[in-house]
């Protein structure tokens, strides 16, 4: 997969970074447990499978059981921490979810690796495009999409601390570095990457690097663009986005998710709610993947920087109309 050209440190997988996390995290902390559905190795839980054997749990292809294993050891008081593909967790027991976990509230992790169109290659029936909606509608959840894995990393530790339902979208393919160890992530806060007074790119996953490549961009066309990683969907950092509305009077989002329910739909409801500006929505629109390269899918779907310039133009043409 081809990286964006702005200042990045090299390249590795959400999925790498949140199997080394989170053996680091439980090494300290024996309330934590690892679930997964015959996916350890693709879920990157071999190592925590053979540092902590007797807090592995290998639920085998039972997707909906394993969310009622997960119940259980939360209300034992253990943190579980439960894996999947995305496309089953929750595609496939979100039934259990819902009443399982996000009802009662209870203290269980849902860490999913494949998430978006860049699974590549595996095509349409392994790619979740639509998940973080559908997780964004349960009571209670909060939502994390990492930009990268120094984020992911620190994420992971978060959520150690956190009371409550979480669920984290990561993704299958090696995406660019944007941060380095002094990053700084919070719960429900978004993080200003790069400032300007123009147009506020609000972008999440892996869509966060193409936002700065395409700023870098607008600054040599004298637009000075404001852009917010917004790693945590739900709760959604108020304060810091209709901020950017007010004072940049346009936004453009970009994920790696389709248009409706997810970033672009959060933030629309958002700034309609309390500060109306022009929003351009980039992701995916109103349809299904395919088959091929991380890279070729992206650009096929028109998740790239130049996507992302496009939009932000056509915001600050609606911008001058208002």
């Amino acid at each position: 997969m081809a990286a964006p050209t702005t200042t990045t440190h090299g390249m590795k997988a959400t999925r790498d970074a949140y199997g080394e996390a989170l053996v680091e995290v439980a090494r300290g902390d024996p309330r934590i447990y690892a679930l997964t559905g015959d996916l350890r190795d693709s879920n990157r839980l071999e190592a925590f499978a053979a540092a902590y054997s007797d807090r592995f749990v290998e639920c085998g292809i039972a997707e909906q059981n394993m969310i009622g294993v997960a119940a259980g050891l939360a209300v034992s008081g253990k943190i579980p921490f439960v894996s999947s593909f995305a496309v089953f967790l929750p595609g496939r027991c979100y039934d259990q979810i819902r009443v399982l976990v996000a009802q009662p509230n209870l203290n269980v992790k849902f860490v999913s690796t494949h998430g978006g169109i860049t699974v590549g290659e595996d095509g349409m029936s392994a790619q979740a495009i639509e998940e973080l909606a559908m997780m964004r509608a349960l009571a209670n959840m909060t939502v994390i999409v990492p930009a990268d894995a120094v984020e992911t990393a620190k994420a992971v530790r978060a959520l150690v601390d956190h009371r409550g339902p979480v669920y984290v979208r990561l993704g299958r393919a090696a995406v660019p570095v944007v941060f380095d160890d002094g990053y700084a992530f919070a719960i429900g806060k978004a993080a200003l990457l790069h400032d300007g007074g123009d147009l506020t790119i609000a972008a999440c996953g892996i869509m966060v690097a193409e936002a700065l490549v395409a700023a870098d961009v607008l600054a040599a066309d004298g637009i000075r663009t404001r852009v917010l990683n917004v790693s945590t969907l739900k709760p959604m950092d108020e304060e810091t986005l209709v901020a950017a509305a007010r004072e940049s009077g346009a936004i453009v989002t970009a994920e790696e998710h389709t248009i409706y329910g997810g970033l672009g739909g959060a933030v629309a409801e958002l700034v309609t709610a309390h500060h109306p500006v022009p929003v351009e929505r980039v992701g995916i629109r109103d349809c299904y993947g395919e088959s091929g390269s991380p890279r070729q899918l992206m650009e096929k779907y028109g998740l790239t920087a130049a996507e992302i310039i496009a939009a932000a133009r056509r915001a600050l043409m609606r911008k001058t109309r208002r």
